[in-house]
């Protein structure tokens, strides 16, 4: 049961690093669950204390997620048209087959949106580039703090690698 749960708990490690490119799935909360699965096996001691500490740190990464974006929209005179616009535009740079549509769909996306809510060229422009510093930012942040998770998850599996795979 227990080689279950960690298959498990990599599952959500795995889907917790993809949820830090999609805005549909909170990448560190996702990884988090991943590091609770694996210390719920029975070969691993719960350790509240890092259970506890990863799962402020995931929903402190998870809130900023959606603060920074409209920072950096803000920052450069952008409104919510432009920070919908980044979002439209990551999922059709996700799903188009462009090389680099991940980073230009946000770009390109806020400035249409930017564009729809009647700002002039200059502004819309430099509002886009604003919202898309912010949306690297965050998916950077998010990025980050999945990787760590994940290393850390390697490290509890190595540490408790006698109790788990020995059959």
């Amino acid at each position: 049961m227990d080689i279950i749960l960690v298959i498990v708990a990599a599952l959500f490690l795995v889907l917790g690093l993809i949820g830090s490119f999609l805005p549909v799935l909170p990448g560190p909360l996702t990884s988090w669950i991943g590091l609770l699965i694996v210390h719920l096996t029975e070969a691993i001691p719960m350790d509240r204390s890092f259970v506890i500490i990863t799962l402020v740190i995931a929903i402190l990464i998870w809130v900023l997620d959606y603060i920074i974006p409209a920072i950096g929209t803000k920052r450069f005179g952008g409104t919510k048209s432009g920070m919908i616009g980044t979002t439209l535009g990551l999922i059709v740079g996700l799903i188009a087959p462009i090389p680099g549509g991940i980073i230009i769909g946000p770009f390109v996306g806020a400035l249409i949106g930017e564009l729809l809510n009647n700002a002039d060229s200059k502004t819309a422009f430099k509002a886009a580039f604003g919202s898309f510093i912010g949306f690297l930012t965050s998916t950077f942040i998010k990025f980050i703090v999945a990787i760590i998770y994940f290393g850390l998850f390697i490290g509890i599996l190595w540490e408790h690698k006698k109790a788990l795979f020995s059959f």
